[in-house]
């Protein structure tokens, strides 16, 4: 399997500030991989995935996309390799649904050139399988936090990237709309598609992911086969309070004694 991405000792900070966001990670991941990024709030999980795919330049260490340096690639370039869903996304435009989905395709299309009917067959097929195809007519505006983080995942599946990097992706969704997208990220990682994901949630982790990155206040970053790190002694160094876990062959429930 190929390496989509690889970061070594990235570290960000803003200027003026003396201590870093975080520093020191180095991770890389490859074709049909889910890692996940475990840490308490504030620890610096968004900025890291900023970082990752782009956004944010870091301001230590060295980022490589299909074994290139990411600061020598366009946004185009970057973005045929790997696709954000942030947290939060502000619904600024009036635009359908569909449309939304379609501009999945703009690092594939020329400057001036618009979406045609092989972008909308592709954005009508991406929100069926999230199971929102009926929202397609219905303006971005109206529909609410947890619908728009399914169309934004939308996007990404029609934009098609080798790596998917998604910012807490169950944050605004129910119960069984969560079961469904983890479900859903599941088959996308058989089919060859790499993903990273932030949460909140050790259990997704644990159900979810080949490998976890946690990030901690108390100690460097660690990296490591999931089953294998995520320990009650970890989880409980890494959020502050003592966690009992029970677990399976396929979940785990963490139980946080924070009294």
């Amino acid at each position: 399997m190929g390496v989509i991405l690889a970061a070594e000792k990235v570290g960000f900070s803003y200027a003026g500030r003396s201590q870093p966001v975080f520093s020191g990670v180095s991770l890389d991941i490859a074709e049909g991989e889910i890692l996940c990024v475990l840490g308490p709030n504030g620890i610096g999980k968004s900025t890291l995935l900023r970082c990752l795919s782009g956004l944010a330049p870091a301001t230590t260490g060295a980022i490589h996309v299909a074994g290139q340096d990411m600061t020598e690639l366009s946004r185009n370039e970057i973005a045929r390799h790997l696709a954000l869903v942030p947290q939060n996304d502000e619904a600024v435009f009036a635009f359908a649904v569909h449309a939304v989905a379609e501009m999945g395709r703009a690092p594939y299309l020329g400057l001036f050139e618009r979406p045609g009917p092989k972008e909308a067959s592709l954005a009508l097929e991406a929100l069926a399988t999230l199971g929102i195809a009926h929202l397609a007519e219905v303006s971005y505006t109206e529909i609410s936090g947890g619908e728009r983080q399914l169309v934004q995942i939308a996007r990404v599946l029609v934009q098609a990237p080798r790596l998917m990097i998604l910012d807490e992706p169950t944050a605004h969704l129910d119960f069984a709309n969560t079961a469904r997208l983890l479900a859903l990220l599941r088959r996308l990682a058989r089919s060859g598609l790499a993903v990273i994901f932030t949460t909140h949630a050790p259990d997704q982790a644990y159900a979810l992911a080949d490998r976890t990155l946690i990030l901690s206040p108390h100690h460097p970053p660690r990296l490591g086969g999931t089953r294998d790190l995520l320990t009650a002694d970890v989880l409980s160094e890494t959020y502050g309070v003592p966690i009992r876990l029970v677990a399976s062959d396929r979940h785990m429930l963490c139980i946080a004694d924070a009294d």
